[in-house]
């Protein structure tokens, strides 16, 4: 027979015990909550940069990283973006371990080349990414991109696009939309909590 003492000693150990797997099992539900807080956008792709070498969004984790989606022929949104990424990375430092994407959604006239003498008159850590149309769409489907031409009255096109910019985290996953419209060193400071 166990005495009122060590009977509620029992109690209050299993009480505990309960406690903690209740908060153990709360804690692993938030942080899977946070881990599938944006389901669905991103995912694999392989694409060719401006030097002709092969990326693939594996190549890209271990950092976090700005990835924009647009086209060179773009006469306002796209510069603005890549200067408004220029402008933060200037305000980060110049050896900061930063780098941006742009994602092409027009590969039938991007080619490596043409992207490399557009992000020319960009922040060198900008990486423009190309390939084959399918390649191109794959990547415009996992995150959730819409593109498409837009005919103009003298025969050549434009193309109306998704114009966000997402903030990836150093796994590879979607952290948000990123907010460049700022003075840059706000935007910097931003970015900094992601490093």
């Amino acid at each position: 027979m166990t005495s009122a003492p060590t009977r509620r000693l029992a109690i209050a150990l299993a009480v505990f015990v309960a406690g903690l797997a209740a908060i153990a099992g709360g804690l692993f539900a938030w942080r899977q909550a946070q881990d599938d807080a944006y389901p669905g956008v991103g995912g694999p792709f392989s694409l060719t940069d401006q030097n002709g070498r092969t990326v693939t969004d594996a190549d890209l984790k271990g950092a976090p990283y700005l990835l924009f989606f647009g086209f060179t022929h773009c006469p306002d949104i796209c510069p603005s973006t890549l200067y408004e990424v220029s402008q933060m990375f200037q305000a980060l430092g110049r050896d900061a371990p930063v780098r941006a994407v742009f994602i092409t959604v027009d590969p039938e006239r991007d080619t490596p080349q043409v992207l490399k003498d557009y992000l020319g008159s960009f922040d060198p850590r900008i990486i423009g990414l190309t390939g084959p149309k399918e390649q191109v769409a794959a990547a415009l489907k996992a995150f959730r991109v819409y593109a498409k031409k837009a005919p103009q009255p003298d025969g050549e096109y434009t193309m109306d696009h998704t114009a966000m910019v997402y903030l990836m985290d150093r796994r590879g996953r979607f952290a948000g939309g990123f907010n460049l419209k700022r003075p840059p060193e706000e935007a910097a400071a931003e970015y900094r909590k992601y490093m």
